[in-house]
């Protein structure tokens, strides 16, 4: 079993840029963009503890400025076990982290992340 700790410095960069551009995108009032942001950084850091819950974190705090019970509530227990999950590897590869999608499925990466990840 592989333990996964902090994001390799090939994956970091490209994790800050996501979280960066949510940011910007969060506060120029583009939430769509904003949230796929989000959930290519989820896709990245998914194996990595700390990014993991980073996202979750940031997922929750979205989820209250949208006033989204649904997301809320789907993102406490992302928050609470995505940290451990990924301590241990046991990662749905490619899930986007949101609670509009069932948070044990894996998903399709999409290409430019696939090969990010390929690469780092």
């Amino acid at each position: 079993m592989k333990i996964y700790t902090t994001l390799p410095e090939g994956l970091k960069v490209h994790f800050n840029n996501e979280l960066e551009s949510y940011t910007s995108e969060n506060q120029s009032g583009n939430m769509q963009d904003a949230w796929n942001h989000l959930e290519r950084a989820h896709i990245i850091g998914q194996r990595y503890p700390y990014a993991h819950t980073l996202v979750h974190w940031k997922m929750l705090q979205f989820g209250f400025q949208i006033k989204s019970s649904k997301e809320i509530i789907g993102q406490v227990p992302r928050l609470i076990f995505g940290g451990i999950k990924s301590f241990v590897g046991k990662v749905p590869v490619g899930n986007p982290g949101g609670a509009n999608v069932p948070p044990l499925k894996p998903f399709p990466i999409a290409d430019d992340l696939r090969e990010i990840i390929l690469k780092a």
